[in-house]
């Protein structure tokens, strides 16, 4: 069956961009990596947003290191260090710290952990746990930890989910301390595969109970949080909703209820306000010493981390490599406290799928009806939308729609169009050759008859010049100068045309044709103007079709006009001398004498082939070019057996 080149085009556009559907729809784990990056992109272009002003982090520094001394300080600075942070009106303080051992000074004096757990008992403050996930089925030391009371919502049309990650065990704080609190939060923040922070969870499971991570139970604190409902919208996303009152204890639905969008594994998806250090740091040390603003905490959420050397968590972020752990966890509350999330659409693969689709048939039909050229601009378009309308969507709206399938399937279409239409053109360009050879075949052919009308023995000599004409060719290509005039593609036309050179013949009498014996002077003159009459016949066609620089004619001039020159300059019409004449014309030169030598004509007997070829040697370098006859003297029994079974090629 045969498809026309519109329809082929069509299909080399729509059959890589329904694959690339296919791709959209499986998300295979190969393009993973990619789908990051294309992400950490959109989030460096996108326009970061300030802090709220609601968080400031109390930095365990290297001056406050050098001003009270090693890590970890005695549990009764640490209650210092809060109790300071209570009386300047922070609202709750949240430590990104885990007392996992007894305080190293508890048998040197009164116990500085009881000191600590007489502060939390105050409030207000929310200690930090890790949990584990290697060992499953271990289990985990006593540890008290302050579950969330979670209500978990599944759509009834949507199978059965495990929209979060099940902890094995806890690294946790002694027990004494985490019963004072009353509040505590998981601190894992676990990188993606590459190492780069991009989501935190914000609930996990242990032991058939939900635990909020620190940030989480730090804003709950802050905001009295009462309820707290997990909404699972399908296996990618869910949604936290949060629910909060007053301190007089009245619910606030619009102001106090947050709904947080989650991926298909309870994660938040963090919008980073900027590089390391965007949020306020004021160094421990400061705090101790009352050597802050009394502002400066009130009402506000304190988180307490080192990035002192040796003792900070340092993770890597869209934005920075060197971004301390505690800053993720102020970032995950100043995203909770503002309400601007990053979240993928509930429908996000299928919009994503619908824009792969559209601007994939957008694209293959341009360029099916204008050509790639425009084809290749509608993509260059297309992509300036797609990317800069996604970077627009994440800055304005936080929305996520990733740009890398709707890339691909834009890139991949004009690929296999533009690859389509060089293998259409190609075969159109060799169907034109093809064409053109035939139609050249039949116009040599046509004008060889025209001679063969007048003289057959030239139209004889004519055609065995022709295979003598490719050998001699061949053999001369492999010679220095010559290589690159006598290509293959030349070559093959040159010896195409070799038939034409006696074609000016048409315009000499028969009597001179035909005439036994020798020509008179006169009649010599009459005979040599036959190159001139065959240039003219040339040049005549070009001018009534009105053709110009065309190869094959020029080739076809060059050896009608010249294959009677000689290399010394005595030939005829023009008495062109060495490289003056052209290479078609030089070995035209010789050819015809072999063949004329060689063969019975009507005013001469044939040589025999040793003599012809002394004839020819004789004459290297006054008749004919040298390297022409050094190539002939190679290929002479060749031309020896051509002339003997012509039909021997």
């Amino acid at each position: 069956m045969n498809v026309g080149p519109r329809r082929l085009i069509l299909l080399a556009g729509f059959v890589p961009t329904l694959a690339v559907v296919a791709l959209s729809l499986y998300r295979p784990a190969a393009l993973t990596r990619f789908e990051w990056r294309v992400y950490d992109m959109l989030v460096r272009a996108a326009s970061p947003r300030a802090p709220g002003g609601h968080v400031v982090i109390v930095d365990v520094d290297e001056r406050s290191l050098t001003t009270i001394g090693q890590w970890p300080w005695r549990r009764d600075l640490v209650a210092a260090l809060i109790e300071q942070l209570r009386d300047l009106g922070a609202a709750v303080v949240a430590l990104d710290i885990v007392f996992a051992e007894e305080d190293r000074y508890a048998d040197a004096g009164p116990n500085p952990d009881l000191a600590l757990e007489e502060t939390l008992r105050a409030g207000r403050v929310v200690l930090g746990y890790a949990v584990t996930f290697d060992h499953p089925g271990e289990v985990a030391r006593k540890c008290v930890h302050q579950p969330l009371g979670l209500a978990i919502v599944g759509r009834e049309d949507e199978p059965a989910t495990d929209p979060f990650f099940r902890a094995t065990g806890t690294v946790c704080n002694l027990p004494g301390l985490a019963q004072a609190a009353g509040v505590s939060g998981f601190l894992n923040a676990a990188p993606d595969t590459d190492g780069i922070v991009r989501r935190v969870p914000l609930v996990v499971e242990l032991e058939g109970r939900m635990y909020p991570a620190l940030a989480l139970a730090a804003v709950a604190t802050a905001t009295h949080t009462q309820s707290v409902a997990l909404r699972v919208a399908n296996a990618n996303a869910a949604t936290l909703m949060v629910s909060s009152t007053d301190k007089e204890g009245a619910a606030r639905p619009h102001h106090g209820s947050i709904n947080v969008p989650l991926d298909g594994k309870s994660n938040l998806l963090l919008r980073y306000r900027g590089e390391k250090r965007t949020f306020p740091y004021v160094s421990a040390v400061d705090v101790l010493d009352a050597r802050v603003d009394p502002v400066t905490f009130r009402d506000k959420i304190v988180f307490v981390g080192t990035s002192a050397l040796g003792t900070r968590e340092v993770v890597s972020t869209p934005l920075d490599t060197l971004f301390t752990g505690v800053e993720v966890h102020a970032t995950v509350a100043d995203n909770l406290l503002q309400r601007d999330f990053l979240r993928r659409p509930e429908h996000a693969v299928l919009l994503e799928v619908l824009a792969v689709l559209t601007l994939g048939a957008i694209i293959t039909l341009a360029a099916a009806q204008f050509g790639a050229g425009w084809g290749a601009g509608g993509v260059v378009a297309c992509l300036m939308v797609v990317w800069t309308g996604a970077i627009a969507l994440l800055s304005r709206y936080g929305l996520l729609l990733s740009p890398l399938y709707p890339t691909l399937g834009l890139t991949s279409a004009l690929a296999f169009v533009i690859s389509t239409e060089a293998v259409l053109e190609r075969v159109r360009a060799d169907r034109a050759g093809r064409d053109k050879a035939v139609t050249q075949r039949v116009m040599v052919q046509a004008l060889l008859s025209l001679v063969e009308i007048r003289d057959a023995e030239t139209g004889r000599h004519s055609r065995r010049t022709q295979q003598y004409a490719r050998v001699l060719a061949r053999e001369l290509s492999t010679r220095p100068g010559y290589t690159e005039y006598l290509t293959p593609e030349r070559i093959e036309l040159i010896a195409t045309l070799a038939p034409l050179h006696d074609i000016g013949k048409v315009g000499v009498p028969d009597r001179l044709l035909n005439k036994p014996g020798m020509l008179t002077a006169e009649e010599l003159i009459e005979m040599r103007k036959h190159p001139v009459h065959g240039r003219d016949v040339i040049l005549k066609t070009e001018q009534e079709v009105g053709v110009r620089d065309d190869l094959t004619l020029a080739v076809a001039k060059d050896i009608v006009y010249t294959h009677h020159e000689k290399w010394d300059g005595s030939g005829y019409p023009q008495g062109l001398r060495g490289n003056d004449i052209p290479i078609a014309g030089r070995l035209m030169a010789l050819v015809d004498v072999y063949d004329a030598a060689h063969s019975r004509r009507v005013y001469q007997r044939p040589m025999e082939h040793g003599d012809v070829v002394s004839m020819i040697v004789n004459g290297r370098g006054t008749h004919f070019d040298p390297a022409v006859v050094d190539a002939f003297v190679n290929v002479a029994p060749v031309l020896q057996r051509l002339s003997e079974h012509p039909d021997v090629q």
